[in-house]
């Protein structure tokens, strides 16, 4: 186990540099000069030239990307050119929104798409389980941006009962939590559809294997039979899936951060790029892409404590 973990971390690691050298060649390929937008219209080629070298944007894009690494492993993620802080402190301040509404759209999504999963399965070509397709099917198709519109329109603006936007009052938990919800009920509700499809598919498949015959054969309960050995096994592809889908969320973060006004790491990444703030741009997504990776590494290392066959395929 402690080789595939060192295996594992070392392949993260070399993940999270390409990543970072990608993105960051990417985004030196937008055009536009950043330093004209940061001092504005009124500024002279001489001031523009002198930010451009302090910022490092003179130099060739592989001694950048390179230098920029390099600083990460330092600790340090540079300074926003707008505010003269650290990078690292204005990210770090809006992660914590960031991370909490990925966890409560993916908390409520897994409470109710993996039962639903569990019950298509075992009443398989039921009403429920006809019902369960057609819903999940239909969620899945809808883009999040669209679910946090409607939802702001009818549960905000309509109806009335939830606020529409920011992230509530700071100190009131009770306020924090209906400003939640509607972001959380958008990103979440596609994958309340794909859990419960993948985990009707995985139980499908368990629940014909031989030893569940076994275990029937000796006349266990159901109940026993379905939680303690079926959905022992079934609920790997799911956690290698969460995984994989952090950054589906990450980006659904986005659009719900955007709609609902609420702070968050996707929200300063639009307002960054809109600016051309390219410190605040490389220290979010060095930050997101560190989670996403983080997330597909724990995911793995959790498949591979449920079924050690995991580890001899790294």
């Amino acid at each position: 186990m402690w080789i595939y973990l060192a295996k594992r971390t070392s392949l993260a690691v070399v993940i999270v540099i390409i990543a970072i050298s990608l993105l960051y060649s990417m985004i030196l390929m937008v055009p536009g000069d950043p330093t004209a937008v940061i001092l504005g219209p009124r500024s002279t080629p001489e001031m523009r030239q002198a930010l451009r070298v302090d910022m490092g944007l003179d130099r060739p894009a592989i001694v950048q990307v390179a230098g920029f690494i390099l600083k990460v492993f330092q600790g340090d993620m540079g300074i926003d050119v707008f505010t003269n802080r650290p990078v690292s402190q204005i990210v770090f301040e809006q992660l914590p929104y960031t991370i909490i509404l990925i966890i409560a759209g993916i908390s409520w999504a897994m409470v109710l798409g993996i039962p639903l999963g569990c019950y298509s399965a075992i009443h398989r070509n039921s009403f429920l389980d006809k019902l369960t397709g057609v819903l999940s099917v239909g969620t899945i198709a809808i883009p999040a941006f669209v679910i946090a519109l409607y939802g702001l329109l009818i549960f905000a603006v309509q109806l009335q009962w939830l606020p529409a936007i920011g992230a509530g009052e700071e100190g009131d938990l009770v306020d924090q939590i209906k400003h939640l919800i509607l972001p959380a009920f958008a990103i979440g509700l596609g994958w309340v559809g794909y859990l419960s499809r993948l985990v009707r598919a995985s139980m499908l498949e368990v629940l014909g294997e031989n030893h569940i015959r076994t275990a029937r054969a000796f006349g266990l309960p159901e109940k026993i039979i379905v939680f303690r050995y079926a959905l022992k096994l079934a609920i790997l592809p799911t956690v290698a899936l969460m995984g994989v889908g952090v950054g589906y969320l990450l980006s659904s973060s986005v659009f719900a951060e955007i709609v609902f006004a609420r702070p968050g790491i996707g929200k300063l990444i639009y307002e960054s790029v809109l600016t051309r703030n390219y410190p605040i741009i490389m220290g979010s997504v060095l930050i997101t892409t560190i989670i996403f990776v983080l997330c597909t590494m724990m995911a793995d290392i959790i498949n591979a404590i449920l079924d050690p066959r995991m580890r001899e395929n790294l």
